[in-house]
């Protein structure tokens, strides 16, 4: 039996033990790892041992950005970053922010999908700024050198934009489509739904249901996925929106960019709602049946 001195002791070690293991320093990432993040990434990081996170961060100087006529440099919010966290079981956390203009975003989002990484959001952060500027969120867990090279990735992907045209343009350069005169019920079959028609333009809009506190809310109050197609047959653009669910959103852009659809937006549209939704707006050009039928495919990954 033990006695009341032997409980004591026992205390004593827990206290000690728990004490020790406040005091231990943080374990840092394995051996050669964080070197070989900064050599995939042509760049030097740094280890926060408070928080147990490797960073990288990857100003953007090449090209230069005015806002609202005012010369912005990389400090005041043109730097890419990307963190790492190691989990301790062989893999990591990977998040990170990268300055991208217009003519990078999909090929940079292309390059990261396709080595595994997530894209979370994209957006502006200003407003005047000249050439635009748009920031992607990136994120993914795995191991960190697939996660680093699937960064180096995005940034070969920015570097070969910007070898091709230095300065960032405004416009694709691409002649307007013909006047609009598109086939209604042969989009309407792609897509299975009746749209709208109107002056030779058609728009189809797909409902989804979610809760805010106790109502329910639906399409007409945004809770919806719609598309717009404008000019002719052969050569058309479609336009819209993708109300998705926080797992669904990976697959719909791999799926929208496997059909050439640019995506130019990702973000909430309201906070509280049940399920969470986050909304990709996209761009597409090409033959009519064939942007129907990218955006029927996409829509065919959702839940019901």
């Amino acid at each position: 039996m033990k006695t009341a001195r032997d409980f004591a002791s026992s205390s004593a070690l827990m206290v000690l033990a728990l004490v020790g293991l406040a005091e231990a320093p943080p374990t840092p990432p394995r051996p050669g790892a964080a070197a070989d993040i900064d050599r995939l990434l042509e760049a030097s990081g740094t280890w926060n041992a408070t928080e147990q996170v490797y960073r990288v961060a990857l100003p953007r100087s090449d090209v230069p950005v005015h806002v609202d006529g005012i010369p912005l440099p990389p400090f005041l919010g043109l730097t890419s970053w990307v963190a790492f966290k190691w989990t301790g079981t062989g893999t990591s956390m990977m998040m990170g922010d990268l300055v991208v203009f217009q003519d990078e975003v999909n090929p940079a989002m292309d390059a990261l999908l396709a080595r595994g990484a997530e894209v979370t959001a994209l957006h502006n952060h200003f407003f005047y700024d000249d050439p635009r500027v748009f920031f992607m969120h990136v994120g993914g867990t795995g191991a960190s050198l697939d996660l680093a090279g699937a960064v180096r990735g995005a940034l070969d992907a920015v570097r070969k934009a910007r070898q091709a045209r230095p300065v960032p343009s405004a416009t694709s350069g691409r002649p307007s489509p013909p006047k609009s005169a598109l086939d209604a019920a042969a989009l309407s079959a792609v897509l299975g739904v009746q749209g709208q028609s109107k002056d030779g333009m058609f728009k189809a809009v797909f409902g989804r249901k979610a809760r805010h506190g106790d109502m329910e809310i639906g399409a007409d109050m945004g809770i919806n996925t719609w598309a717009a197609f404008a000019g002719g047959a052969d050569d058309a653009i479609v336009d819209g929106d993708f109300a998705v669910r926080e797992g669904e959103l990976q697959q719909v852009l791999r799926t929208l960019r496997k059909g050439g659809v640019d995506i130019v937006a990702i973000h909430q549209h309201m906070t509280l709602e049940e399920p969470r939704l986050i909304f990709l707006h996209y761009w597409g050009r090409g033959e009519a049946r064939r942007l129907a039928g990218t955006v029927r495919q996409a829509l065919d990954g959702l839940a019901p």
